[in-house]
């Protein structure tokens, strides 16, 4: 649970999705995090922080996976965008490899193909914020898919900020705020005193206006 209090989270919401003008797609309801005191070049200021929503994203992840044998089968039954072998990978351009780092959200790779995919698919990932996630052998690759589904990423690069999606502007703002509070609390642990470390909490919807959190 966050030290910030769900119906401060929730009113905030409430007003970025009042103040936000239609448009013609499903807006994504965005929470950036400003730090304070927090050096992101040292270890310690270096965020990589994957989450699941409780409430989802709004909007499925789109979940590729790199596999063989019965986890491939499983995978393609599924109807997911992308299921790769390893001959897939051992024959893929550079050119092919950001395709997939474009369409994918998250690349589910079995752990024995994780140094292959690391090495064709890593370099197109990394400079998007994607990562790949190895899944043991013997997992059901369906849970992972659907855990995924509502993950998201977050990381800082040189600024002292984060930026996370928490849902679609079609969600209720309680929802939204379970979200935001599930992120915080993710950050929490890594900040020596949150209430002094987090300076600034903004929500806002894709093209809408900021709203500032109160936090004090």
């Amino acid at each position: 649970m966050s030290f910030i209090d769900k119906e401060v989270l929730k009113e905030s919401l409430r007003k970025a999705l009042e103040r936000s003008k239609k448009r013609r797609f499903k807006q994504t309801v965005e929470m950036t995090i400003v730090l304070r005191d927090i050096d992101p070049k040292s270890p310690e200021g270096r965020f990589r922080e994957t989450v699941i929503l409780p409430h989802g994203r709004g909007k499925d992840a789109r979940i590729c996976v790199v596999a063989e044998g019965d986890m491939a089968l499983k995978a393609k039954n599924m109807g997911l965008p992308r299921v790769l072998g390893k001959n897939d990978l051992q024959g893929m351009s550079r050119k092919e490899a950001k395709k997939i780092a474009e369409e994918c959200d998250w690349v589910l790779v079995r752990t024995d193909l994780m140094p292959l995919a690391g090495r064709i698919l890593g370099p197109a990932l990394g400079p998007r914020g994607k990562v790949p996630v190895p899944v043991p052998p013997n997992a059901d690759i369906g849970v992972f898919v659907e855990r995924y589904k509502k993950a998201v990423y977050m990381r800082n690069k040189d600024q002292p900020q984060l930026m996370v999606p928490i849902g679609t502007e079609d969600m209720d703002p309680e929802k939204l705020a379970e979200n935001a509070q599930r992120v915080l609390a993710a950050i929490e642990p890594k900040l020596r005193s949150p209430t002094h470390n987090i300076a600034r909490i903004i929500v806002k919807t894709s093209m809408g206006p900021p709203v500032e959190v109160p936090l004090r």
